[in-house]
């Protein structure tokens, strides 16, 4: 990766080109001039081998742009990197405001792929909207997102991994069969009546074996400032078609946060999420109408990892000394977000439907 951006100054007014999601080139936000030179890198994203990375101690750590700066947030620790002339005033996590001189960003790892920005900042105020007009009682301050000011293009970290897995289990294999019992119960008329019914059980065997399976692409969040579970609501992130190999320039006009997550963290997350998938094969090459899994071994191998930074617009807002964080997926506009009940609003409500409920009973004892 080149670690020097191209910087690309408007021909008309001077000003920086940043990249535009909306016609996907670089743009002028001043006079609207737009540059349709493509991004230095081109060809596929490539994969990088696991071991062979820590085998030859091949760190690969660049600067995301040899312009860019780095702001940390005081509040949240937010690393949150930006390319001049631009500006961050305020963090988009926490909603707290930067007060922390900018630096020179240190070396990160190497991103091997970026998915640019698709929905541009008028239609994630659009989607933004949308979702605020499906939330009953919400307080104003989170009304007040649907403002364009409100809302900061962040690029977030993730890892994903790629591996082949063989994995060695023994369990049991619980096979259904049924017996007639008798029973009294009473009937009716609350005489003692003699009846049967089926009652199951479960004959065990031991069972043990292997299976194997594929992973690509398991993706792994490398922040840790967004709730895991808001993050995987937000996919699909289009894979492999939507990713680009990474260039500078996809940075321009937008902010990236650091990653927080080591590649080795990552990779133990991952092994986590293959560890669920790994047990639904278990289960079904035990078979039978139960299993019991005693232990599993798995081994991986042909590791191959891809640091990606992939895009969001981020809204964050305070409300009674704490922050709440709304986002969207800048590739296909899904909304995910944290909602506070305003009280005023739940209790003039519940009031209003109380005197409502006394006036229909009063109408009807009239």
């Amino acid at each position: 990766m080149a670690d020097d951006i191209r910087r690309f100054p408007c021909p008309q007014c001077g000003a920086d080109l940043a990249f535009a999601p909306d016609v996907a080139q670089l743009q002028c936000g001043y006079c609207g001039w737009q540059d349709t030179t493509p991004p230095a890198n081109s060809g596929k994203v490539q994969e990088r081998s696991y071991d062979r990375h820590f085998q030859t101690q091949a760190t690969q750590l660049v600067t995301l742009s040899n312009t860019a700066l780095t702001v940390d947030c005081d509040n949240c620790g937010a690393s949150i990197t930006f390319e001049p002339p631009q500006t961050a005033g305020q963090c988009p996590f926490c909603a707290s405001a930067i007060v922390a001189q900018a630096h020179s960003p240190d070396p990160v790892l190497a991103p091997e792929g970026v998915v640019p920005f698709a929905v541009g900042r008028r239609d994630a105020q659009n989607h933004i909207k949308k979702w605020l007009s499906k939330l009953w009682f919400a307080p104003n301050a989170l009304k007040k997102l649907a403002q364009p000011e409100k809302i900061q293009g962040v690029y977030l970290p993730f890892w994903t991994y790629n591996a082949q897995t063989q994995s060695r289990y023994r369990g049991e294999r619980g096979t259904y069969y049924y017996t007639t019992e008798t029973y009294t119960a009473q009937d009716s008329d609350g005489k003692s009546v003699t009846r049967t019914r089926q009652v199951r059980h479960t004959r065990w065997r031991s069972a043990q074996g292997k299976v194997a399976r594929f992973f690509d692409d398991v993706l792994i969040p490398g922040t840790t400032l967004v709730e895991r579970r808001r993050l995987d609501a937000l996919q699909p992130w289009g894979f492999p078609d939507s990713v680009k190999p990474y260039d500078s320039s996809y940075l321009a006009g937008f902010e990236a946060q650091r990653a927080q997550v080591t590649l080795e963290q990552g990779f133990e997350q991952a092994q986590g999420v293959m560890a669920e998938q790994i047990r639904q094969d278990v289960r079904r090459d035990i078979g039978g109408d139960d299993q019991r899994i005693h232990s599993v071994s798995t081994n991986y191998s042909q590791v191959t990892f891809k640091h990606l930074l992939l895009p969001v617009w981020m809204a964050s807002y305070r409300y009674k000394n704490k922050s709440y964080q709304v986002l969207v997926n800048a590739l296909t506009g899904q909304v995910q977000g944290e909602r506070p009940y305003s009280v005023w609003k739940v209790t003039l409500a519940a009031l209003a439907g109380t005197i409502t409920a006394i006036g229909v009973v009063w109408l009807f004892s009239q």
